[in-house]
């Protein structure tokens, strides 16, 4: 994608032959240096086509690939933006640091870097799992970057706080996080066929827990407790843009009064009750989602 194209054809306009080859090089290698970066540093894919764009962010100890059977269904409508949060996937490790990514906002950060390096405007942001609390994020760090907000299997808190719901006890996350830090691959093991439920599909439970194994240990055990101890509950109310909730039947990790919480407390916010079940609908049931989606977009 060039940079210089997208900023306008008229961006030389008026200026001298020998100015203008001088100062579109200077652009080339402006674009070369720092929109490459962003890009590599976030292993960021662009396909479709479209006026519009939208961007897909992944969960937990995933990746962008989690995404290859819900995204291509949007391909000829819009440009599609995938890319895996620093510490994930295809993501440069080099750029992780610990002071940064301490808080959503560091992840959120990223997502309005890459939206303003690539010009996005009025884009629809796509999140699954913490990446909706993400977007929630980016939404009000960049106002009039997206336009619509798509979250699926949505919690502002996991932790139980007075009559809210979150469906954990602080001593349970904090249990979870102790087997986590002690034993990463045990953890993965037992934890992802658990989060992504469909007992009678056994292959969908092994892909998680390979992706789960392959996540760097340290920033998958630092990523994990910055996701299960975060509260966003403030966040939402300031969400100003159609927003649509996909909940799952049955979610043992963010269940449907969780999912609730975040509909009634983003304004004018739709949310669709799934048939399916688990926690990565957009891999158990890629065809209800796109479904549930098309109709909102």
């Amino acid at each position: 994608m060039s940079v210089a194209r997208t900023r306008g054809n008229d961006l030389f306009h008026g200026v001298p032959a020998q100015a203008r080859i001088e100062s579109a090089a200077k652009v080339v290698w402006w674009a070369e240096r720092h929109v490459v970066g962003v890009v590599e540093r976030n292993n960021v894919h662009f396909r479709g086509s479209g006026e519009r764009a939208m961007m897909f962010g992944h969960g937990f100890g995933c990746d962008q690939n989690m995404w290859r059977f819900v995204e291509p269904a949007f391909e000829r409508d819009f440009r599609t933006v995938l890319f895996d949060h620093v510490g994930a996937g295809g993501s440069d490790l080099r750029a992780y640091s610990n002071s940064k990514y301490s808080t959503l906002g560091g992840y959120a950060d990223d997502v309005v870097e890459i939206g303003r390096e690539i010009g996005l405007t009025n884009a629809v942001f796509v999140g699954h799992s913490v990446s909706c609390m993400i977007g929630v994020l980016a939404v009000q760090r960049a106002p009039g970057m997206f336009g619509r907000l798509v979250m699926i299997g949505p919690s502002a808190r996991y932790i139980d706080d007075a009559d809210y719901v979150g469906g954990f006890s602080e001593a349970q996350i904090d249990e979870l996080l102790q087997f986590l830090e002690s034993n990463h691959m045990g953890w993965s093991a037992q934890m992802a066929p658990v989060i992504m439920g469909n007992p009678d599909r056994p292959e969908l439970g092994e892909e998680l827990t390979n992706s789960f194994c392959r996540t760097d240990p340290e920033i998958a055990k630092a990523f994990a407790r910055v996701t299960f101890k975060s509260d966003n509950r403030a966040d939402l109310a300031k969400v100003d843009i159609p927003t649509l909730v996909l909940q799952c039947s049955e979610d043992i990790i963010a269940s449907k009064p969780v999912g609730e919480f975040v509909h009634h407390s983003i304004p004018g916010s739709e949310m669709v009750i799934l048939e399916t079940t688990g926690h990565c609908p957009n891999l158990s049931a890629p065809d209800e989602v796109i479904s549930v989606m098309r109709a909102f977009v």
